[in-house]
Parts: structure tokens; sequence; C-alpha cells
């Protein structure tokens, strides 16, 4: 089954027969296989799948980084496959936040600067309570007038955190925001991606490998060959190695596993 429509709240994100289809002929590859899949309002979702499973080019066009061949990729009502370059760099500007592996810090900047960087090339003034509340939660008050290179890792990545949620956007994004980290910093921003989610009430998918990282999330999705196999709801890292084991070495769901099945 390929659709995991939640019922008791609003969709801050929608794919509805989203595909992706990479090259023509012999060199042809189906990335996204027609799904349908949403994602609620203020919940922590997870994506996960083997290499090569569509899981990163599914963020992707869910964000409007990447075109979809067809179907939709909706941000609340918006659907991102009718707007032209100007509107969807508007979209990504004002209701989209993401966090990539690289911090993507400007170096000659504070971290401060380089938080409210996005606001202030925008011409936007920050909404001082709630980039106040991001700055207590990032736990990074007394380093907000450091530059990138007095910063450990994670203090990085919790800057470039900061700096995805303090235009407060409709959904953040992040693709392994945690795999240029040790495992004590990776613990630091996913503890503060998940208090952002459940304190802020933000909106979060993360595309990760990691079952302890996904631990952090309310949700797993799992994909395999560009399609939905699977999903799991208050995830443990124990329960979602488990289920990865049930892939077999092809990346195909092994038969019998049904979205929504408990493990």
């Amino acid at each position: 089954m390929s659709s995991t429509l939640p019922t008791d709240r609003a969709s801050a994100a929608r794919a509805v027969d989203l595909t992706k289809v990479y090259g023509t002929g012999d060199t042809r590859v189906v990335a996204l296989d027609s799904i349908t899949c949403a994602f609620e309002q203020g919940r922590f979702t997870a994506i996960m799948g083997p290499s090569g499973s569509g899981k990163s080019t599914l963020m992707h066009c869910m964000a409007g980084l990447d075109t979809a061949t067809s179907g939709s990729a909706l941000i609340g009502d918006v659907d991102l496959t009718t707007l032209d370059d100007k509107r969807l760099t508007r979209l990504r500007r004002d209701s989209l936040g993401f966090v990539f592996q690289a911090y993507n810090l400007v170096p000659t900047l504070t971290a401060l600067e380089n938080i409210t960087l996005p606001m202030d090339i925008a011409g936007r003034r920050p909404d001082k309570d709630w980039l106040d509340s991001v700055i207590s939660t990032v736990g990074l008050a007394d380093r907000l007038d450091h530059r990138p290179n007095e910063l450990s890792g994670g203090q990085q990545q919790r800057v470039a955190v900061a700096r995805a949620l303090a235009a407060r956007p409709a959904v953040v994004f992040a693709d392994e925001p945690t795999g240029n980290l040790d495992s004590r910093s990776g613990a630091e921003v996913l503890s503060f991606l998940r208090r952002s989610v459940h304190e802020m009430g933000q909106t979060m998918m993360v595309v990760t490998h990691d079952p302890a990282a996904a631990a952090y999330s309310d949700r797993v999705v799992f994909l395999a060959d560009g399609r939905i196999v699977d999903e799991m709801v208050d995830p443990t890292a124990e329960l979602v190695l488990e289920r990865l084991k049930r892939f077999d070495v092809s990346g195909a769901s092994v038969p019998g596993a049904r979205v929504g099945e408990d493990a």
C-alpha cells in the first residue's frame, strides 16, 4: 500500500500520486513511483529506506528543490507543481526551512547573524519573542557572538537548525542532519528537533538511515523502490532496526508487511 493519510490532524504537506523519473530508455530510473502520503502538522516524521529507495528524492520534491515528473506536492493547500520559479522561490523563503548535513554557515558572521540571515536577505524583521524562544531551545544563548570556527560541530548544526526555524516556517525539511556529527552532537541536534516540534509546534520531515535518529520521531515512513511500503508510529531504535531487517537484498519489502502494521 502506498497511501498513508492521517485522520486526526490537518496535513502540513502532502504528496499525491507523486512520480519522479530520471533519464529515458535504458537509463530510465523511476525514483518515485506514484507516492501518496500526508505529513501532519506538529509532527516529526522520519523517512527511511535502503540506498536508492527514493527517500531524499521525496523530500526534495516535497520541498520544491526538485521538480516532479507528474503528480502533486502540496504545502498546505498550495501545489508546488503549479508554481513558476518566482512564486516557488517565495514559498520556499516564506514557508519552508531546510537543514542539511553541511551546515552552510557564513564563516564571517556570528551565530546570531547566521540565524537571522535569511530574514535579513528577505528584508523581514524577526519576531523577537519567537526568535528568543528558538534561541533558548537551541541552548546557545551564550554563543550568539561566536563565529562558526569557534563552535563545535554540534553547535554549528544547532545554529543551522535555529536558522531553519527562525522564520517560523510551515514545514522544516532535514536531509541526514546528523550525518557529519559524532553520536553526542547528533543526539543534541535530534533532541532539539524533537523539542521544536513538541514545544513550538513545528512540522518536521527528516531523511535518515539511522534507527537511533528515527527513534526521535513520532512516525517513520519506509520507502523501497520509490514506493511507500510501511510505516511505524511511536518508534524505538530497536523496532526500527527490526523493521529494516525485513527488507530483502533488492530493497523490496518482505511479503506480508502492511502500512500501519505493528511491529
